[in-house]
């Protein structure tokens, strides 16, 4: 699998799974109505790591623009392969957006605020201000992917080589956490960012995971659906552009 398809089928996942929680709670009449920002941001952590645990061993699963941009930035990807990731990303979010609005489609007729439906697909400001709004996800997205470099460090949660028969027992022990755990722990990450700097603006804090389903909003006949917000737009791709 190349990293094109992997970065698609990774990012589907994250919105099919993370969109349907926000849809679980937003739409009405479903079994989750009215769950509450912890359900979506649990929901969020672990959409993310089932993700990241699906297509690891493919692309390193990036499932985000802004860690590919940043990881490029840092010499830690070729630049030459940025369009293929990005690509993945941006046609993974549309169709993972897409297949979160056919599995609730009788929902979307009997419930009335079009601020709702869009909350389903995209993010929103708790409060409109721009300048504040970009600065959170720029916080909050330096935060995600600091955490990812240290999560995924060569030296992170290492025992001490001399206890494991040398360095091939440390790179046998350091294998089995990048394939087993920390994948879960960036999942925690999400969570613990969606709990707190979460607030003001429902934490996009990846352009793909906002611009993509944002797309899918414009485009799809959706029953009883506003605008798409496109004047705030720009704040979650750019604002996790610069955080990356």
């Amino acid at each position: 699998m190349n990293e094109f398809t992997a970065e698609l089928i990774g990012t589907f996942l994250l919105i099919l799974l993370g969109g349907s929680v926000n849809a679980n709670v937003k739409l009405k009449k479903t079994t989750g109505h009215d769950s509450g920002w912890i359900l979506t941001t649990a929901g969020w952590g672990i959409s993310v790591a089932i993700a990241i645990y699906a297509v690891v061993n493919f692309s390193g699963a990036h499932i985000n623009p802004a860690v590919t941009l940043g990881l490029a930035s840092i010499g830690e990807l070729d630049s030459a392969l940025i369009p293929n990731y990005l690509a993945g990303q941006f046609i993974g979010a549309i169709l993972g957006a897409t297949a979160v609005w056919l599995a609730f489609l009788p929902h979307w007729e009997v419930t009335e605020d079009p601020a709702d439906k869009l909350g389903v697909f995209s993010t929103g400001p708790a409060i409109d201000k721009p300048g504040c709004n970009f600065l959170t996800e720029l916080i909050g997205t330096f935060a995600l992917v600091l955490g990812v470099l240290a999560i995924f460090s060569p030296d992170a949660l290492t025992p001490v080589q001399e206890k494991l028969g040398g360095k091939e027992g440390a790179e046998s022990i350091q294998q089995q956490w990048t394939f087993g755990l920390k994948p879960l722990l960036v999942g925690l990450l999400v969570f613990v960012i969606g709990m707190g700097l979460g607030g003001p603006t429902s934490y996009a804090i990846n352009p793909a995971r906002d611009l993509g389903p944002r797309i899918a909003h414009a485009i799809l006949p959706i029953a009883g659906k506003g605008d798409s917000n496109w004047r705030y737009a720009w704040i979650p791709v750019f604002g996790p552009i610069a955080g990356g």
